[in-house]
């Protein structure tokens, strides 16, 4: 029952802050969403990573076509409840100081609920139901919130990634047919016995909405209009917590319904993850608007926890998931950074800022330690992530793991010149005056930074979570491994 609350209040909370006063809506949003975090703390609590799928909820819905409101979670749904729980109320909190309408607030919250219904879903048509949701609260977020050209971003987006649910659709379906069962229960589809040429043509089917959502390179050209155009607020869900649906959905229903069709698709998905890692990063370094950096820094780490993924081992699949949870602290406290400075400065050009440090202490201190979180500094949680990722793909490729491994240096030179460029260096007269953070930027921004560090100093609270997880989907692995090298 603590499942299907989970999901549910947040939109049960959506509709009220819909139909609530202005004044109103930032404050029942908040509660809905720290309600949300209440139960997801209790499932914490609760919680034993070696049981496997717990806090189980069924109920029938379509009965005649296979379809129930089936939810459960397992290790890797909840680090990723836990990433949503806590970003929304900060994501929320942090549009507080803007003229923004009840309907902002209620799509934020309506997100969070198709969010984590992604997260739980254990039927595949409910799970599809809950990522065609999670578009529709974007899709108008940037369209009525968004900046100069926003109708262009967002029909591309839209455009982009519904045609990408539309090939999701299609393999699901081909699941369905081929279940003699006549069910999207994830249990039945998990024990399928299909073909290397079914298993390929489903993977293909999928895999192009994953890639898209991620985004992938060469799937990636909506993602950084998107993240600039968006408010920011729109723009921390997408690379915050949505692109991690995508993370997540490999995991849960890519590798263990079609782990051939995996494996042999893999090098071409370890090619596209390597030159997003490579492409995304040296496009980062070019940029002067804050935002488009970080939406090209985002595009290069997803590379690599994807290529990290497809190395089909426990130590891969663990560091994926380690810093997809990293990379959702991180990239939403620095573009929460960003809209802090927009709101003083009104611009994102990193040439007009510098000097920062002097006027605003404690903000540059703050974009300090999420910025070495984000290019993997020791004893930051960007560096645990980062190497489990490298170390896999050195010892499945060492050229790959070389190749990845540049993402740590052109990560430092983009990080550390945006750092520069508007903390350091020279005093314009507009930001040596900037005021330091407020008491609700810092109530924000303290939790984000604690993360940070405290992950990175004991990575273990993650790790202990999705480790049985990961070791089952590398044992199941280990298998196709083995039959490839025997034939």
């Amino acid at each position: 029952m603590l499942t299907a609350l989970l999901v549910f209040l947040p939109l049960l909370v959506s509709v009220v802050v819909f139909l609530s006063p202005r004044k109103l809506a930032p404050g029942i949003a908040l509660a809905g969403s720290l309600a949300a975090l209440a139960i997801a703390a209790l499932m914490i609590n609760a919680f034993d990573p070696a049981l496997g799928r717990q806090f189980s909820f069924e109920q029938a819905w379509l009965p005649d076509f296979g379809i129930s409101l089936k939810m459960g979670v397992d290790g890797f749904s909840l680090l990723m409840v836990i990433l949503t729980t806590v970003l929304t109320p900060l994501i929320l909190a942090s549009t507080f100081n803007q003229a923004r309408s009840s309907g902002f607030f209620g799509l934020i919250l309506f997100m969070e609920s198709a969010l984590l219904g992604v997260f739980v879903a254990q039927d595949a048509f409910l799970y599809y139901l809950f990522w065609e949701m999670a578009l529709i609260p974007v899709y108008f977020l940037v369209l009525i919130w968004g900046n100069d050209n926003n109708k262009v971003v967002t029909y591309k987006f839209f455009v982009y990634t519904l045609a990408g649910s539309l090939f999701m659709l299609a393999g699901i379906l081909l699941l369905y047919f081929n279940n003699p069962a006549r069910t999207f229960d994830i249990d039945q589809l998990y024990t399928l016995q299909l073909s290397g040429n079914q298993q390929s043509l489903i993977f293909i089917l999928m895999f192009v909405a994953f890639a898209i959502k991620l985004p992938l390179f060469p799937f990636h050209t909506w993602q950084a209009s998107t993240y600039t155009v968006a408010p920011t607020a729109a723009t921390m869900l997408l690379s915050g917590i949505m692109l991690k649906m995508a993370v997540y959905s490999i995991v849960r229903w890519i590798f263990p319904i079609v782990p051939l069709g995996a494996w042999v698709w893999g090098d071409v998905v370890l090619g596209m993850s390597i030159i997003g890692v490579l492409y995304g990063g040296w496009i980062a370094v070019r940029q002067d608007n804050i935002k488009t950096m970080l939406a090209y820094s985002s595009f290069s780490h997803v590379g690599l926890i994807v290529a990290g993924l497809f190395c089909f081992t426990e130590e891969g699949i663990q560091g994926a998931m380690f810093q997809s949870f990293a990379h959702g602290i991180n990239v939403v406290g620095l573009f929460f950074i960003a809209e802090i400075l927009f709101q003083r400065l009104q611009t994102h050009d990193l040439k007009l800022m510098g000097g920062l440090r002097v006027s605003a202490p404690v903000l540059a201190s703050f974009f300090l330690i999420l910025m070495f979180g984000s290019i993997g500094l020791p004893m930051t949680n960007g560096f645990i992530g980062e190497f489990m990722l490298l170390r896999a793909l050195a010892g499945y490729k060492l050229w790959l793991g070389v190749l990845a491994g540049a993402t740590v240096i052109i990560g430092a030179v983009y990080m550390l010149r945006a750092f520069q460029k508007s903390m350091l260096g020279g005093s314009e007269k507009e930001t040596f005056t900037l005021s330091d953070l407020t008491l609700r930027e810092k109530i924000i921004l303290f939790p984000l930074a604690a993360v940070v560090i405290v992950t990175g100093i004991y990575p273990q609270l993650i790790l202990q979570i999705t480790g049985p997880a990961s070791a089952k989907l590398g044992e199941l692995f280990n298998v196709y491994l083995n039959y490839s090298s025997l034939n």
